[in-house]
């Protein structure tokens, strides 16, 4: 078997996954990952993400428990958005699809060779059939080995591959096995695609107004308990009329079917963000985020336990309460904007992506214990102060504060909280965000972005402005990732060090048509046999530029390279899309 090709980091120290540029590899069908000598024809979508310079966010990653070298990688790829030709104007068309990418290293994450979960519009190769989908975009993706040598994906997907308004919102996971089966060599785990099933179907409808299911978690069980082999899948599943619930599913022959959904949120009103567990005894957790809603509950991270294999489920019960932290702003028109841009422009004049308290979690399966470990993020107690603007880090308007990360373990085994909430890495200055952690042989491993070394926020003004945003509304490089670790017999973290060797700016608009940023909604960390690794969104690739719509030029720092000329009175669309503008990319390291 040809071993894959090595690519070198752009960066010493931090790996690119998504190698969206020609002059390191571009991206290579999923089919000939598995058969690298068949002849497969590059279809228009492969094409595109080999030069696209595209957007990737929401990265995963997923290190096999059987052959640690072997990792693999994904997130929200949209390096095939303009493989459709171009308009009467010469932009390019973004009508392609937005897809779960397929990043795979034999090397412990020293390269990555990129390519996509099949299944999407135009794949051409013998693996599309295999994909029992339905949808033309696929994203949030969610990975887990099995003991076995088998890689599960998750997805949410929703766009009609017809065209219409209308958004199916289904959920489904993709399998890769060993194409030597259980007793291969183990470099080639997860690397043949069997097929991909629907879990759960949305309901057609525009503007996501029938059942729409999002937000998704996978785990497999890897004990030697009877439940060894079952795959757990868990969403959230939105209704038109406000509903929401979180819903899972298990498979029990390894992917090929799922059982009908129940829902384990009984009782709660609002809830989001699930994350799922297994214990060394084959007992299952599924931790979830519960919002503030009508005076009813507060916020909150609960959890529910199952004893049968995932075939009941115990009654939610909280871990903890918290302050719940969501950056907020009022647009220009008086409504309320989770993040601001061009487009909605806020009143505060800032510049900022989207970012709400969210809840992981995680357990050894291979310790002999049954504790269940779970960090989120909150406002810390005692931060809180006014903006002075209308923008704010606590979920209210002109509602500011310091966002931090926090810890806690519980012990499904007696019902009780081991390790009280506690931050990890409460520093002086900084906003800490979108958290993970892993387990593994005794420790665990955290990682977070982290605005310690924002050069435009001080101790005196963090919490009132959004990372990157000096008074004015201007924006710079401000989020690092940071890392920390723990005994799980201890009670002390590490300090926390930087993994990523370059501070990104979160802030580019890259999205609604240049006009607002979107960072996705999660870092990734894994660890296994002793090897852990961290993913994240990095913008160190992104060309900056002048934005042409605009008369005056409103902020610094936020607009992105683009080309566009005054035609019929109106701005064309951007004709230069693969210059930089948008190259949002995956990166990682090994983590302590």
């Amino acid at each position: 078997m040809r071993a894959l090709t090595a690519y070198a980091a752009s960066t010493p120290g931090d790996t690119r996954l998504t190698n969206d540029n020609r002059s390191n590899g571009g991206y290579v069908s999923n089919y000939n990952v598995n058969n690298p000598t068949a002849t497969v024809a590059k279809d228009a979508t492969l094409a595109e993400c080999s030069a696209s310079r595209g957007r990737q966010n929401g990265p995963s990653v997923a290190v096999d428990p059987r052959n640690p070298t072997v990792l693999v990688g994904s997130s929200n790829d949209y390096c095939g958005v303009y493989n459709a030709g171009v308009d009467a104007n010469g932009a390019p068309i973004p009508s392609g699809p937005i897809w779960l990418g397929y990043y795979r290293s034999e090397n412990t994450g020293a390269s990555f060779q990129s390519s996509l979960v099949p299944g999407y519009p135009g794949d051409n190769t013998p693996y599309a059939a295999r994909a029992h989908i339905r949808t033309a975009s696929a994203g949030d993706p969610v990975l887990a080995w099995d003991a076995e040598g088998r890689l599960f994906a998750g997805s949410e997907s929703s766009d009609d591959p017809a065209g219409s308004p209308k958004t199916f919102g289904d959920v489904w996971v993709g399998t890769y096995a060993n194409p030597g089966g259980v007793k291969g060599a183990t470099i080639n785990d997860g690397k043949e695609f069997k097929q991909s099933v629907i879990v759960a179907k949305g309901s057609s409808a525009p503007n996501l107004l029938g059942k729409f299911n999002d937000k998704t978690a996978i785990e497999a069980d890897r004990t030697s308990s009877s439940c060894r082999g079952n795959v757990y899948f868990a969403w959230s599943q939105f209704t038109g009329n406000g509903g929401v619930a979180i819903m899972m599913s298990r498979s029990t022959d390894h992917g090929v079917t799922f059982s009908t959904p129940m829902k384990v949120s009984a009782s709660i009103h609002d809830v989001q963000f699930p994350d799922i567990s297994v214990t060394n005894n084959g007992h299952v957790y599924i931790t979830f985020r519960q919002f503030g809603a009508q005076g009813q509950q507060g916020d909150a991270v609960d959890i529910v336990g199952s004893t049968d294999c995932g075939g009941t489920f115990s009654p939610p019960r909280v871990l903890t309460s918290f302050s719940a932290m969501g950056v907020t702003d009022l647009d220009t028109s008086g409504g309320s904007a989770r993040d601001c841009g061009d487009a909605p422009a806020c009143k505060s004049g800032f510049t900022f992506f989207r970012a709400d308290s969210g809840s992981r979690s995680t357990a050894d399966q291979a310790a002999k214990n049954e504790l269940v470990h779970v960090t989120y993020e909150a406002i810390v107690p005692g931060s809180e102060v006014s903006t002075g603007t209308t923008f704010g880090w606590a979920n209210a308007s002109g509602a500011g504060g310091q966002s931090a990360i926090y810890y806690l373990s519980f012990n499904g085994a007696t019902g009780a909280i081991a390790t009280p909430a506690t931050p990890i890495d409460l520093v002086p200055v900084g906003q800490q965000l979108f958290p993970d952690l892993s387990v593994d042989a005794g420790v665990i491993h955290a990682l977070w972005w982290d605005s310690r070394n924002d050069k435009n926020n001080t101790r005196s003004s963090f919490r009132q402005r959004p990372v990157g945003n000096d008074a004015t509304g201007n924006v710079a490089s401000s989020l690092d990732v940071y890392a920390a670790t723990r005994p799980v017999s201890g009670d002390a973290w590490t300090s926390a060090v930087r993994l990523s060797d370059v501070t990104t700016n979160p802030n580019f608009e890259q999205f609604g048509g240049r006009t607002v940023p979107f960072a996705g909604d999660y870092l990734w960390i894994d660890s296994k046999a002793g090897v852990t690794y961290g993913t994240w969104t990095d913008w160190r690739d992104t060309v900056g530029g002048v934005d042409q719509r605009e008369v005056t030029q409103d902020e610094t720092g936020a607009d992105v390279l683009q080309c566009r000329v005054l035609s019929g009175g109106s701005f064309t669309g951007d004709t230069c899309p693969r210059l930089g503008g948008l190259d949002q990319n995956i990166y990682g390291t090994l983590a302590p």
